[in-house]
């Protein structure tokens, strides 16, 4: 059992190492004043510095967050409603069926979810841009968060509804009272697994963008593409510290909702 211990240890150890050490390699050289990632000549802070008077990169950033809360408040709020309205269903072949499409959605390729949203979108005439952007990023947060609301919801006993019922309560108490705070968990869980999802987004967003309009991921496609720059790697680890933080906050919000439903201080 030991062995077996030490071996899932080292086995973990590695897979981070593999997954973490490109994401602070590319960090580190933020900080290069050589202007390359080959040799480190000394420390600065002149990449960053770059960010932040790039108007227009300024301006792409704050579409980036925009589109990312919208999308996940929004898709949040559906998707909750249409994870109780799967549980509610009696009929258990439909209720199967709907989930089954809701998870299709979410192992689809995402270059093919992009090139129908792009196709969809030029068909009813809706201009690509940030509309588009914010109705695609929807689109493919809405099955994540009801993933993450379902288990909660299939957790809660009926019991619970029952006595609110029989002790006069409407279908709208039931509701705001019952259901709401009990499954809050999943809720914060996926709203902020849709946000995350939104703000790394690149497939979808790149074929729905238009002129005029872009997104983080986009923007750091195309400058990529331009050649080595060490802006790349700032903006990059931004981005890498942005999602740290949503992960932290995650885990704070959900802690505290966990000890406020189990009563202690």
């Amino acid at each position: 059992m030991n062995k077996l211990s030490t071996s899932a240890k080292i086995y973990l150890t590695l897979v981070f190492i593999v997954l973490y050490a490109p994401i602070f390699y590319l960090i580190f050289y933020s900080f290069n004043s050589g202007g390359s990632m080959n040799n480190f000549e000394s420390f600065t802070l002149e990449h960053y510095q770059a960010v932040f008077e790039d108007s227009r990169l300024i301006v792409i950033l704050i579409n980036t967050v925009i589109v990312a809360l919208l999308s996940a408040f929004i898709s949040t709020v559906i998707g909750t409603l249409g994870a109780i309205g799967i549980v509610s269903l009696k009929d258990a072949k439909m209720r199967n069926t709907l989930l089954s499409l809701n998870n299709v959605l979410i192992v689809s390729p995402d270059v093919i979810i992009g090139a129908s949203f792009l196709i969809l979108f030029t068909m009813i005439g809706i201009k690509l841009g940030f509309v588009s952007v914010l109705l695609a990023h929807v689109a493919f947060s809405v099955p994540i968060v009801v993933l993450m609301v379902l288990p909660k919801l299939l957790e809660m006993n009926s019991s619970l509804i029952d006595a609110a019922l029989d002790l006069g309560a409407t279908k709208k108490d039931v509701m705001m009272r019952v259901i709401l705070p009990y499954i809050q968990p999943g809720i914060f869980a996926g709203f902020f697994l849709a946000l995350t999802y939104s703000l790394d987004d690149f497939a979808v967003t790149f074929f729905v963008t238009g002129n005029g309009f872009s997104t983080l991921s986009v923007e750091i496609y195309s400058m990529a593409r331009a050649g080595i720059s060490l802006t790349v790697n700032a903006i990059s680890g931004l981005v890498f510290l942005v999602t740290i933080l949503v992960v932290i906050g995650y885990y704070v919000m959900t802690s505290r909702t966990r000890k406020r439903t189990e009563g202690r201080p």
